[in-house]
């Protein structure tokens, strides 16, 4: 009874969705749009053509950037969080979930004006003689992982926090008292540890950032193409919906083989623990 709201919910949202996109994938793009329904399997040959699957890699290649980026800033802080005091703890968790209360598109906008030519970053720059040309900062691969990553970040924090939050601290504790240092106490108790929170957040990051379109457009100008943006263009612009639902069904596959991954190192820490 108190499953089935729930159930429901997934079931007309998400599984019906999902099943209407692998539906579209074997059929052909009608000739004013939509589908006609032919069988056909030439989607997916043409989704590996080299133009889509160089689309693909580098899609990969910027979000696994934005994601290391986003571990290395969200990992100290995470852990600097954890170990604050009990009273801090609430106000820079709040302090890290503020970005979320502003609207996507204005904290995206933002962004647009600190990287233009004519910006505070450039001006920070040329104006403390650092650099004597204004740099090109603005719609460039560099921009759309730096806005990758402020948009993520606080995805990366949060379950990095919650399993460094849990751990015993007794375990510090006696590894110092056997005679390791705070490094390799770190890298032999704290790390291991946290790793079922660091492949969560990787993939909170990774997964979003991967079928983003809004940042690519905006601080990309148009210039980097990632997944997101051919499937919003196949569904949008060209109308065909069965190689959009083809390139959606990629990302969907990718998805569960990252979420069964985490699943599978999930169960052997929690063997290794117990």
């Amino acid at each position: 009874m108190f499953l089935g709201p729930g159930l429901v919910f997934i079931t007309l949202f998400v599984a019906v969705p999902v099943l209407l996109v692998v539906s579209y994938t074997v059929f052909l793009r009608g000739r004013f749009g939509g589908v006609d329904y032919i069988f056909t399997l030439d989607n997916f040959l043409r989704a590996w053509e080299p133009t889509y699957r160089k689309v693909l890699v580098e899609s990969v290649g910027i979000a696994a950037a934005a994601t290391a980026i986003a571990l290395a800033i969200g990992y100290p802080a995470a852990y600097a969080i954890a170990q604050a005091p009990g009273r801090w703890r609430n106000v820079l968790l709040v302090a890290v979930v503020i970005p979320f209360w502003t609207n996507f598109l204005i904290r995206i906008y933002a962004w647009v004006i600190l990287l233009s030519n004519q910006g505070v970053v450039n001006d920070v720059l040329v104006g403390s003689g650092i650099l004597n040309e204004r740099l090109t900062l603005l719609y460039t691969k560099g921009a759309v992982v730096a806005g990758l990553v402020y948009v993520y970040l606080p995805l990366m924090i949060m379950p990095i926090y919650a399993s460094v939050a849990r751990l015993d601290v007794e375990l510090r504790e006696a590894s110092a008292n056997l005679g390791a240092n705070k490094v390799t106490t770190f890298l032999r108790v704290t790390l291991p540890l946290s790793l079922p929170g660091v492949i969560a957040g990787s993939i909170f990051v990774f997964v979003p950032s991967l079928g983003n379109f809004v940042v690519p457009e905006l601080l990309g100008g148009g210039k980097t193409v990632m997944v997101g943006n051919l499937v919003r263009d196949q569904f949008l612009k060209a109308r065909d919906w069965p190689f959009g639902a083809t390139l959606a069904l990629i990302m969907i596959v990718l998805l569960f083989g990252l979420f069964a991954l985490q699943s599978i190192v999930s169960r052997r820490f929690a063997t290794e623990v117990s």
